[in-house]
């Protein structure tokens, strides 16, 4: 084992100046994240640098069998910290050998509109908070949480410290220094109000970069949780009941709005929002009428609504 381990941290730079770089996509559910790594004859800083890939989206759902090959472009680079010295993450996103975005591929028409001149003038600032529940590997049961039974009520879970209080936090320093060391902004973490239950926030980010970086801070904690053979869930009410569940909340500014006078541009762009409220949650995300009932501190799936309130800092 300890063999292992010492490959496993074996440092390559003084042997050969070739790296690793592993290329990460979004596969055929739109969450899960799919990687393959390939070597390259040196460090590369600019994903334009990097070679294309391939991959058979038969496997992720996202090709027919008779036509599988899928396209991977690589559009952002991060370093690597499990393989550390050169070796690197690339985000990529997925096309048809012809060149078309594939159906999956939210990116393409995202990076579109952030490349658009009005808009890349507004400088959209993002900050995304995303909440998960770590889970017990062989029972898919919050971690924490006894076997075939429910921990105390919610309440002293919430930022909370203690073994009986706090359950994971191994698994969430390690992802918050890993986001550090791979050059993703994580701007903090917390325990969440449910036992088992984070949070991470990255941000302020700008335009596609906001998108780019959350998907690899969810790879870094999908690849820890894989080492500490724990499961980690987005779902958004991995437990029903009268438990909290899980969403990731967007905080979202332009430079119109953190001018003097922008609090009349944030009202125009809320009544905007508001006109789209149903097309607008059906693109949040498949499962969340389980969590926005209006209780545990949501508002309800059907209603919106906004309010004034302090500026709070992430």
């Amino acid at each position: 084992m300890a063999l292992l381990t010492d490959l496993l941290n074996l440092d390559l730079t003084d042997s050969t100046e070739k790296i690793i770089a592993e290329y990460i996509w979004i596969g055929g559910s739109g969450m899960d994240l799919r990687s393959k790594a390939r070597t390259l004859p040196g460090p590369v800083t600019d994903p334009s640098k990097l070679p294309k890939w391939n991959y058979d989206g038969s496997s992720t759902g996202q090709a027919p069998g008779e036509d599988s090959e899928v396209i991977l472009y690589p559009q952002a680079i991060f370093k690597d910290p499990f393989r550390k010295g050169n070796n690197i993450l690339v985000m990529c996103d997925c096309y048809t050998p012809a060149g078309v975005p594939i159906p999956t591929n939210k990116r393409y028409n995202a990076a579109k509109i952030f490349s658009n001149p009005d808009v890349a003038k507004e400088e959209p600032w993002y900050g995304i908070e995303q909440e998960y529940t770590l889970l017990q590997k062989d029972i898919n049961w919050p971690l924490g949480w006894p076997v075939g039974g429910f921990p105390g009520p919610q309440g002293p879970y919430y930022c909370s410290i203690g073994a009986d209080k706090s359950f994971g936090r191994d698994i969430v320093d390690s992802h918050y220094k890993a986001c550090l060391f791979a050059g993703v902004n994580i701007s903090g973490i917390n325990g969440e109000v449910m036992p088992g239950q984070w949070e991470f926030q990255v941000g302020p980010t700008v335009g596609i970069s906001a998108g780019d970086q959350v998907w690899v801070a969810r790879y870094l904690l999908e690849r820890i949780t894989e080492i500490a053979g724990v499961v980690v869930t987005f779902d958004p009410k991995p437990i029903p009941g009268d438990w909290n569940g899980a969403g990731a909340h967007t905080n979202y500014s332009t430079e119109s709005m953190r001018k003097d006078g922008g609090f009349k541009v944030i009202v125009d762009a809320v009544e905007k929002l508001k006109l789209k409220h149903k097309e607008h949650i059906a693109a949040y995300g498949e499962g969340n009428e389980r969590r926005l009932t209006g209780k545990h501190e949501t508002a309800d799936i059907n209603t919106f609504s906004w309010v004034r309130a302090p500026c709070l800092l992430l």
